[in-house]
């Protein structure tokens, strides 16, 4: 008992020396960030008591600031200016990664995982350096995203279907591509589905109405856009590259890199397909994964939908993979109780493609090798997911997977 409780204790520090790493390498400044031009403008209106206008300047992820709207308003308490707002509201999605990062080590341990699987998956969860670049560029949103998304799975697996419905409403009001996580958390439950889908979406309107009405006001009447709009933006991490216009140069923030380079131009039909794609194409793969005779894990449901999601996207950047890497080291941790070695793969090939590639090549064979990177990753899921039989830890090396001690029968 004492052994546990000081491995809980030893997680829950080195969980919080993660978050302070990730506050102290990706909030140091927002400046010509996204949250400098998307979130300070709502934000700003809020701390000055005009609450509508915090509605109508609100970005296209309104509902994630409605959500971090507490935690904005702090800072007043002791005058803290546009800075400590940034941190505010950006250290809750740090610490709930945090909190999921704990809770593995502890579900790891209790399997009879190894100490190596423990803590790797503790910091991939809590100070993984994607989530660090995502801080950099002011989307630590992505990381309650994924963080709740993965929640909302795990509850529904046990049963508990009313929070399953909280955390689900609570990811998709965050940003709307957590649309994905509705099969799998349907897949997951084992009875009230449609009790389940009602009080989500009743949670999640309760978020989007007012600012639905706010936008639609401020824009004369028009028609308010939903599930977000890629516009002209197109970056060369996505499958819909090559079908773009070749010849162009643009400028653009990546990771803290500034770069020009010859880029293509989306093609006019592509801003209303790909966004609704990425949603749409989770209903038949959930269908699929129902009618499979063997149970299928709906956190690795999951991670392939979350894989799709980044590889459909025009607008795919480095902090998009963050819940896929959440959701593959839930799964391995809780299926196979080993180092999250899938999830450390998703990492460096996301640092990698994003980060590192950018530097040396040109926007053509970014796009090429993220193609080929992500194509097997997205077969490799769709195999487990759908293969006749389901993943197991048997033939893994026993350093990996060692099995708790046998403790011998007491004869009477």
């Amino acid at each position: 008992m004492r052994t546990r409780i000081r491995d809980s204790w030893l997680a829950i520090v080195c969980a919080g020396l993660g978050v302070w790493t990730m506050v102290y390498l990706g909030l140091y400044g927002f400046a010509w960030t996204d949250y400098d031009y998307e979130v300070t403008p709502a934000y700003d209106a809020l701390a000055g008591g005009h609450l509508w206008r915090f509605f109508q300047l609100a970005p296209s992820y309104g509902g994630s600031l409605e959500l971090r709207a507490p935690f904005a308003l702090l800072p007043s308490l002791w005058g803290g200016g546009e800075q400590a707002r940034f941190e505010a509201v950006s250290i809750p999605c740090l610490i709930a990664a945090a909190l999921l990062a704990v809770w593995l080590f502890e579900q790891i341990r209790k399997a009879g995982g190894g100490r190596f699987a423990q803590w790797t998956a503790l910091v991939l969860c809590a100070a993984n350096p994607i989530t660090m670049y995502a801080c950099q560029v002011g989307h630590a949103e992505e990381v309650l995203g994924g963080v709740l998304c993965v929640a909302a799975v795990l509850a529904a697996q046990r049963g508990r279907n009313g929070w399953a419905a909280v955390f689900l409403a609570l990811a998709v009001v965050n940003k709307e591509w957590a649309l994905v996580a509705v099969g799998p958390v349907l897949l997951a439950l084992p009875d009230g589905r449609r009790r389940t889908l009602l009080t989500a979406t009743a949670i999640a309107a309760a978020f989007y109405l007012p600012l639905a009405i706010a936008q639609h006001l401020a824009s004369g009447g028009g028609a308010v856009a939903t599930l977000g709009s890629t516009g002209s933006t197109f970056l060369p991490w996505q499958w819909w590259w090559f079908t773009g216009s070749a010849g162009h140069t643009i400028s653009f923030f990546a990771a803290g890199v500034i770069s020009h380079t010859g880029v293509r131009t989306p093609p006019p039909w592509l801003g209303s397909v790909s966004h609704a794609l990425i949603v749409l194409i989770g209903v038949p793969l959930t269908l699929l994964a129902a009618r499979i005779r063997r149970p299928v894990d709906p956190l690795l449901l999951l991670a392939l939908l979350l894989l799709l999601r980044c590889a459909l996207d025009p607008w795919d950047n480095i902090y998009y993979p963050l819940p896929l890497i959440l959701a593959l080291a839930s799964w391995e941790s809780l299926r196979l109780a080993r180092p999250p070695l899938y999830a450390m793969a998703a990492t460096f090939a996301t640092w990698f493609c994003f980060y590192e590639l950018p530097l040396h090549a040109g926007a053509d064979t970014q796009a090429l090798v993220f193609t080929l990177v992500s194509v097997p990753a997205v077969i490799a899921l769709a195999l487990a997911v759908y293969s006749p039989r389901a993943i197991t830890p048997r033939r893994l090396p026993p350093w990996l997977f060692p099995h708790p001690p046998v403790r011998p029968r007491v004869s009477d």
